[in-house]
Parts: C-alpha cells; structure tokens; sequence
C-alpha cells in the first residue's frame, strides 16, 4: 500500500449532499487518519451529523465517494458492508436506547446482528463493556428510564463498543449534560481512545469537548469544509470558524 494513504481509515472525496433540493455538502474532502480523535463542528444546519450519516452508509450522496479501511462503500453488495459495518460502532445523540430493553439487552444488539453468540457470552460481553465505560454492575437490569443522561450516553457508548470497533463515531456525544457530566465524558472518551487505540470520528458543537480531546479539527462552513489544529484554525479569515473559536466562548473554553 502506498505510504501516504495507510494510515487513513476514512477518505471522503468531492462529497455532495443535498435535503430537499438544498445543497448542503458542496464537493467535501476528508481524510481521517488511524488513532486520532477527529471533531467535526459547524453552525446550525451545515450538515455535521449529515457527515456522519454519509460516511457510515445512512445517507446517500447525489455524488463524490467514502472509503471506508479503503473500501467504497457504495461499491458493496449487503454481505460485503455488513461485514465492514463490525468495525464501526455508531453512539447516536442522546444515546438511542431502545426504551422496550434493558441496559444489557440494547448493549447487545450489534451481537446479536452480526454473531451467533450464545446468551451467556453476550450476557458476560455486555457486563464487561458497562464496565469498560463506568456503568454500575446493577445498571445492566435497568431500562433507559430509569437512568440519568450521562447514564444514557455511557450505556449507548457500551453498545458502540460491543463490536470491539477500530472506529467509533459519535454525534452531539455531550449534547444536554451538565457541565461535570459533560467533562467525565470527555474525559471517558479519550481515556478509552488511547487504551483501545480507537480512531474516534466526533461531531460537536462543544468547545470544551474540542479543547479536551480532539486531535484535529474540521469545520463546516458554506458548504465547505476546513481541517486543522485548533490554533491554526483560530487565524483563518472565515468570520464564522474566526467568531466559534475567537469569540467570547471560544476565548472562555481556552481559559479554562
């Protein structure tokens, strides 16, 4: 493999999205490469979480490709993107637990989709898991209601990880915790990232979550998109990526 492209997970090239006749993603490039935590912000309605939607298969594009571990993923017959969907696991906003199940159960969902696990191992596989994210053991009986937010999050994170995915993604992941809440997460995230050498793909709009675990950076704004650093993003001309990390909240998360 060329040596320039073996440590890009994900290669998005020329991606065009559109909702309702509205162009969104206007010919969009992005590499993400093997073990880095990679954020995605953007204003109201500039397509963050539709990003993430295009990339996993959720979403199709009017045009332009996804490479997935080097794989194009409209390229793959069911058997064949199946298969790549094992090395993904997706922590959709606020955590979408399935109400009707269990902790346990919800955690189990991606093991009983693509294995043929005995109860008793998933059963061991979900403890373990709840665990590896800082869930309570009696957590596993309960049902989404019954748990906090950042209770919600966790579990969900659980799941995403039932696989033992290379990459993770992860939408609004802080989206309405509290601010102790919020940092814990945060703090989870890149804790597990480094311990399981996850490449983690992250849409937010949390500047201190930015601040606290992202990598690189990369910024939807008219349609298009940038990449970079924190600091070399604070002196781009665009007035709205100079206003989110330059304005006063910008200037605040730096603070802190």
């Amino acid at each position: 493999m060329d040596e320039t492209r073996k440590d890009v997970i994900i290669r998005v090239r020329g991606l065009v999205t559109r909702i309702g006749g509205a162009l969104i993603h206007d010919k969009v490039d992005l590499d993400v490469n093997r073990g880095e935590v990679l954020a995605v912000v953007g204003g109201s309605g500039s397509g963050k979480s539709l990003l993430l939607r295009s990339i996993v298969g959720l979403m199709q594009p009017a045009s332009g490709s996804v490479e997935v571990f080097g794989r194009d993923i409209s390229a793959l017959d069911e058997a064949k993107f199946r298969d790549l969907q094992r090395h993904w696991g997706v922590l959709f906003q606020e955590g979408a637990l399935f109400s009707s199940q269990t902790v346990a159960e919800n955690v189990q969902v991606p093991l009983r989709e693509f294995t043929s696990m005995p109860q008793e191992l998933m059963n061991e596989v979900a403890a373990m898991k709840l665990s590896m994210v800082g869930l309570p053991e009696d957590a596993a009986a309960k049902y989404p209601s019954e748990l906090s937010g950042g209770m919600k999050r966790r579990a969900g994170l659980a799941r995403a990880l039932a696989l033992d995915p290379e990459v993770v993604f992860l939408d609004e992941p802080t989206a309405g915790l509290d601010p102790i809440a919020a940092n814990r997460f945060d703090e989870l995230i890149r804790g597990l990232q480094k311990s399981l050498d996850l490449t983690v793909f992250m849409v937010t709009h949390d500047l201190d979550t930015l601040m606290a675990t992202a990598d690189r950076i990369a910024v939807l704004s008219d349609r298009k998109l940038k990449v970079g650093t924190i600091d070399s993003l604070r002196e781009d001309p665009d007035p709205w990526i100079k206003e989110y990390f330059s304005g006063p909240r910008g200037r605040a998360a730096r603070a802190s």
